[in-house]
């Protein structure tokens, strides 16, 4: 199978606003990615890469359009994906739309040239002219299809911050190209052992440097990490963000004695969103589905509202989660009951969630074990503050001396 292909082009502009990613799965099927808002400018790269594909494409060769990273649809998308599907009403070209109003957007005014499905694993099964010769093998096809293309609609949710931080490098140390801007976040990332997403999202948000000053950040003084109770944190194990991360994960999965675990952080570059940062016991398509939480109606987005901890003793009796997309999804992955912790910094403000599941509808947590996971979110918190404050502002300083360095040569 072919790798994928980031086909958004990246600018000098401070956000970008879609980023389009492709991706060959077989050599008859590509389906082309979106995440973002589909404006003006984002439905003039998607037009160009429309006539691209669908005006080469040979009959054997379907591509699917896959929107359900988009946040929102503008009408100029609408219309691009009419003018360039139109003439293929004989063979239209699936639209994998999820969210329940943007399906509803598609069947007031249905454009010919397109089928709209709920799933990927619909668009799949609906292209008779790519079938494959058993059920079996069909099924095991759909289930790699699925991944790979999960696997990178999560890489284009991450692509818009990392597009926008390299616009931001770009225009901030006059680099010469988009390429020089993504090589300086990736020195300072792999220097610092800070995540390409992270990084990028603290480039985005952090206050820009005062110029002439040869430090972004002029008298800040050193911490060492938070000590912790229930985690034996190391100072290596505490600048290693994702090795801690695991270890939280599996922790909390034990004092729980539950039978999968999700750990969310906030963060402020992707609108401000809970983002999974660590999980244990979840298949793949609900992680897709819980990579970014916005929902107040799920119940780690009513832990962040309340700033309490919140359980479900069955996810198919509770009425906010049946009516959420996520809510709806959990039956399928076995989970029957919920309970999510929200982490507190000192302030008071929620900077992430630890959620735990159960096959079993009841509440099966004891004040005991909800103490103990009150714990865990005490200490996630107060580590990542600290990671915030130093780790990553050290590697922003990275970023700022060497970005100098590059704009004095």
């Amino acid at each position: 199978m072919a790798g994928e292909e980031r086909v958004a082009p990246v600018t000098g502009r401070r956000e970008l606003n879609t980023s389009l990613m492709v991706q060959q799965v077989t050599d008859r099927v590509e389906v082309l990615c979106l995440s973002g808002v589909l404006d003006t400018e984002g439905a003039a790269a998607l037009g160009r890469e429309l006539a691209g594909r669908l005006g080469s494409t040979p009959p054997e060769r379907r591509l699917i359009l896959d929107l359900t990273g988009l946040r929102l649809l503008s009408a100029a998308g609408i219309q691009v994906l009419d003018t360039h599907t139109r003439h293929l009403s004989h063979r239209p070209v699936f639209v994998v739309v999820a969210a329940p109003h943007a399906r509803e957007i598609f069947s007031i005014a249905p454009a010919p040239g397109l089928r709209v499905c709920a799933t990927l694993d619909a668009a799949l099964a609906s292209l008779p002219d790519v079938a494959l010769p058993t059920a079996v093998e069909a099924t095991d096809t759909s289930e790699v299809l699925s991944e790979e293309v999960l696997g990178l609609r999560a890489k284009a949710r991450t692509g818009a911050v990392i597009g926008m931080a390299q616009g931001i490098l770009l225009e901030r140390y006059g680099l010469v190209d988009s390429q020089a801007a993504f090589d300086l976040l990736r020195q300072a990332s792999q220097h610092h052992n800070v995540p390409l997403r992270v990084l990028a999202s603290a480039v985005v948000t952090a206050p820009a440097p005062t110029a002439p000053s040869a430090e972004w950040f002029p008298g800040r003084l050193p911490a060492p990490p938070p000590s912790s109770n229930l985690l034996a944190m190391g100072d290596q194990q505490a600048l290693d963000r994702g090795q801690l991360l695991r270890a939280l994960v599996y922790e909390v999965v034990t004092v729980a004695d539950a039978d999968a675990a999700e750990i969310h952080l906030v963060d402020p570059a992707m609108h401000n969103s809970l983002v999974l940062e660590a999980h244990s016991g979840l298949d793949a398509a609900y992680r897709d589905r819980v990579a970014q939480v916005n929902d107040p109606r799920t119940v780690p987005g009513r832990a962040r509202l309340r700033g309490e901890p919140v359980q479900v003793a069955d996810v198919l009796t509770d009425p906010a989660l049946v009516a959420s997309d996520e809510g709806r999804m959990l039956p399928a992955t076995g989970s029957r009951s919920l309970c999510s912790v929200p982490a507190l910094s000192e302030d008071g403000e929620c900077v992430g969630t630890i959620t735990v599941h159960n096959t079993r509808p009841g509440t099966w947590l004891t004040q005991v074990q909800v103490s103990a996971l009150r714990t865990l979110a005490e200490d996630l918190a107060a580590w990542h503050s600290w990671y915030r404050r130093t780790v990553v502002l050290d590697a922003l300083e990275y970023v700022h001396a060497h970005g100098q360095t590059a704009r004095a040569s």
